[in-house]
């Protein structure tokens, strides 16, 4: 009969700084393991303090009671399965991000993270102090080798561990989502089995901190780089993952593979778990947000219902005498599909105090975008105060286009505590309505159905704060700006590589121009989810004073 040997895989949600709520999925996840009769329960990366903590890692107050939490864990589940959970470790005046191996009430092997990621997101270089090359460690009947993350980027690491007698790889992670970010991480982890001919175990976590979602689908691979498991996307879960021993080593028992669906199905996803995680960790239950008849805020409106569910949100219309019969309208229709509280709230009363407010210092001049900026800061006061007063989060609607060029009014429409469209293109937006039209999923709180009227779809976008006014009047159409930004911004490219691809200079110029400009909007605009590797905020930081213009 061959050697068995059973893993518990917890792909669970973390919360960062919760330690005591993080101890606690991660002994409901050992429970289920010894009820399972499991050899070993393993936790993602850094689970105990929840990922990423940034500078709040370095904390010594921080570190330590994480470092105590899990010596307290190794002590309540002494009698049963090996436990591994990802934790801080400290050792002389080092800092490691650690997976530690915990076994009849003590902490029995501890890995150190080699390579430390410092990239994208991620600035663990600044954090954390490369451990060793190692060795695996022994659970049972098998000897196992533990790349943490980054480390399984790297042919050194797997190879040593090889090299040391692992017998087969369970690779703890923090990796959160970027669009096609799985066929990325499936080939990388092909690489690895390739070239070290073992096993190979893939535990991500799941849900979302700040901007980034994790996005689960933990995995694994058998020699030859064969996938045997997947777990589902965005869903908690925990899975026994059992590996028989045969002539040729340690191999996965073949199991459900969760279906890995389309790109604009997890950008949705993906939005609707950064906002849903974002409220309950920060103690919300109720969203707002300002409903102008306009395809971004039916998507946020859309969005958050599915997050929330539709009897949390208020959608508020705030018109003034530029605001269409068409956008009054599809507004309330919008709201009632979606099955949202809805107000209507005119703006004429404050507006014309304001205007009387200003009008002997402004006497003479003629009015223009200034006049323009007080309707959306007068829109973004009563938000707010509707915020403050009914305790609900309110949620702004820029989109990556608007956001990138600065196409928003600060302290107006930029106002607010999260941002679910953030990183997503406007052409994507009128996509992205079209696929929530189109598909229902049982993840979504919301409605199913036709919920965003066509016409908000179709009709040409415009800011309404003049008579006839057109997104189009300040901005190139969007499928050019778009196109211009995804090479400046998601590819880091120049203006001769825009010209290359059959844009006008003047064009290119214009829209880096405003990019530069926008930058100290940004620095002060609510987060939101993060959907690509080039998202505004720990992806691309850029000064906020900088007179550098490409002249190529």
């Amino acid at each position: 009969m061959a050697d068995t040997f059973r893993i518990t895989l917890g792909q669970l949600n973390p919360t960062v700084g919760d330690i005591d709520g993080n101890a606690a999925k991660a002994r409901a996840a050992w429970e289920a393991g010894r009820d399972a009769k499991a050899d070993m329960v393993a936790l993602p990366e850094l689970f105990i303090t929840g990922y990423n903590a940034q500078d709040l890692m370095m904390k010594p107050a921080f570190h330590t009671a994480a470092i105590e939490a899990v010596k307290a864990l190794a002590v309540d589940c002494a009698d049963g399965p090996t436990l591994a959970i990802g934790c801080p470790w400290v050792e002389g005046t080092e800092l490691f991000n650690a997976y530690l191996i915990c076994r009849g009430g003590r902490i029995v092997s501890r890995v150190l993270k080699h390579h430390l990621p410092n990239e994208t997101v991620f600035d663990e270089v600044r954090v954390f102090d490369a451990g060793p090359l190692g060795g695996p460690y022994s659970v049972g009947n098998a000897r196992v080798g533990s790349p943490i993350c980054e480390d399984a980027w790297h042919e050194d690491v797997a190879e040593t561990l090889q090299e040391t007698g692992a017998e087969f790889l369970l690779v703890p992670n923090g990796s959160p989502y970027y669009r096609d970010k799985m066929e990325t991480r499936l080939n990388q982890m092909v690489a690895r089995v390739v070239e070290t001919g073992l096993p190979l175990i893939y535990l991500n976590m799941v849900g979302g901190q700040d901007d980034q979602v994790f996005d689960g689908a933990s995995f694994a691979l058998n020699p030859g780089g064969k996938l045997a498991m997947r777990m589902p996307v965005m869903t908690e879960a925990i899975t026994h993952v059992d590996l028989e021993r045969g002539p040729d080593g340690w191999r996965v028992v073949e199991a459900e593979i969760a279906p890995q669906p389309d790109e604009w199905e997890q950008d949705y996803h993906v939005m609707v778990v950064a906002l849903r995680d974002y409220m309950a960790k920060t103690g919300f239950k109720k969203a707002l947000l300002g409903m102008s008849g306009g395809v971004d805020s039916a998507l946020v409106a859309t969005i958050a219902a599915d997050a929330i569910g539709p009897e949390n949100v208020r959608c508020v219309m705030l018109p003034s005498e530029y605001t269409s019969p068409e956008s009054l309208e599809d507004a309330e229709a919008c709201a009632k599909a979606l099955g949202c509280h809805y107000d209507y709230v005119p703006i004429a009363e404050g507006r014309a105090a304001i205007t009387n407010t200003l009008a002997p210092l402004f006497e003479g001049k003629e009015p223009g975008l200034t006049e323009e900026n007080i309707q959306s800061r007068l829109r973004g006061l009563l938000l707010m105060a509707m915020s403050n007063k009914f305790g609900e989060m309110l949620l702004t609607t820029g989109n990556k286009s608007e956001v990138a060029v600065g196409y928003a009014t600060i302290y107006g429409d930029m106002a607010g505590g999260y941002n679910p469209i953030k990183d997503m293109y406007k052409t994507r937006v009128f996509t992205t309505c079209e696929w929530r039209n189109a598909n229902h999923r049982d993840w979504m709180m919301g409605n199913a159905g036709t919920v965003i009227p066509q016409r908000i779809i179709t009709k040409p976008p415009s800011a309404e704060l003049r008579d006839d006014q057109k997104d189009s009047d300040s901005l190139p159409d969007y499928p050019e700006l778009d196109a211009i930004l995804d090479i400046l911004v998601d590819q880091d490219g120049s203006i001769a590589d825009c010209v290359a691809a059959g844009f006008a200079r003047e064009t290119a110029q214009k829209v880096e121009r405003l990019l530069f400009l926008s930058e100290y909007k940004r620095f002060q605009s609510a987060p939101g989810a993060r959907l690509t590797k080039h998202a505004f905020w720990l992806d691309r930081r850029y000064p906020i004073v900088n007179r550098w213009r490409d002249k190529s």
